[in-house]
């Protein structure tokens, strides 16, 4: 969900920021179960065992809790799904393995009770603020960084001239629609499908679709056999 994969930290994290980093774990568990509105001080610091005057001292608000959950989330994004990527060979095997990232981001997520974007889309695309604005920054980010993976793809000359931003687009939609129908219609087809549908659009990206193969060669006929015909 970034376009650049930042570095990892030199420093180790202080007492404090593990204390921190352990709340936001159970924040993001906590929305992926019930959503980001589902996210409050009170709930966590009663599913923490902690007070709420504790909890408020590190986030001052429900807004800042929601959009630092957000943050971390995208954080472990990076961390399992775009810096693995980067490291494969430029061109098509780097968008292959952005598509395998993300569907193992799918079937756990930040936690194993989903992805805490999806749930958070639906959620806040009509709901204006900072929390919202926050998500619409990394989907942005995300759909780029797979638009930047298809122009290193062309310029490796694995891929064809096209619509980076529109195979990005695609690519989403083939994620999301994986992601609705694994979770939400238990269909056991939903792993087979998205895969089909990625290989069609790879397919496309090299410049033929799977109605515009080339047709096999012809075999010839032995010569008695054009004698006798």
């Amino acid at each position: 969900m970034v376009s650049t994969v930042p570095s990892r930290p030199s420093v180790r994290p202080r007492k404090g920021d593990l204390t921190r980093q352990s709340i936001l774990e159970r924040a993001a568990a906590l929305a992926s179960r019930v959503g980001l509105e589902g996210v409050t001080i009170g709930r966590l610091a009663e599913e923490l065992g902690l007070s709420k005057s504790g909890l408020f001292a590190h986030f001052r608000s429900k807004e800042a809790l929601q959009e630092q959950v957000l943050r971390f989330a995208g954080e472990r994004f990076i961390e399992a799904v775009a810096r693995p990527a980067v490291t494969a060979p430029r061109g098509e095997p780097r968008v292959r393995a952005l598509f395998e990232g993300w569907l193992r981001w799918a079937r756990t997520g930040a936690t194993r009770s989903g992805c805490v974007f999806v749930a958070a889309s639906t959620e806040l695309d009509d709901q204006p603020g900072p929390v919202r604005d926050r998500l619409v920054r990394l989907q942005k980010d995300w759909l780029e960084f797979m638009a930047q993976a298809y122009r290193l793809a062309q310029a490796e000359g694995h891929f064809r001239g096209g619509d980076a931003e529109q195979f990005a687009q695609d690519l989403h939609g083939t994620l999301l629609a994986y992601h609705h129908a694994a979770r939400l219609l238990r269909d056991p087809k939903a792993e087979s499908r998205a895969r089909a549908a990625f290989e069609a659009l790879v397919a496309a990206a090299r410049g033929r679709s799977g109605a515009e193969r080339p047709a096999a060669p012809r075999k010839r006929r032995p010569a008695k056999e054009k004698a006798r015909g």
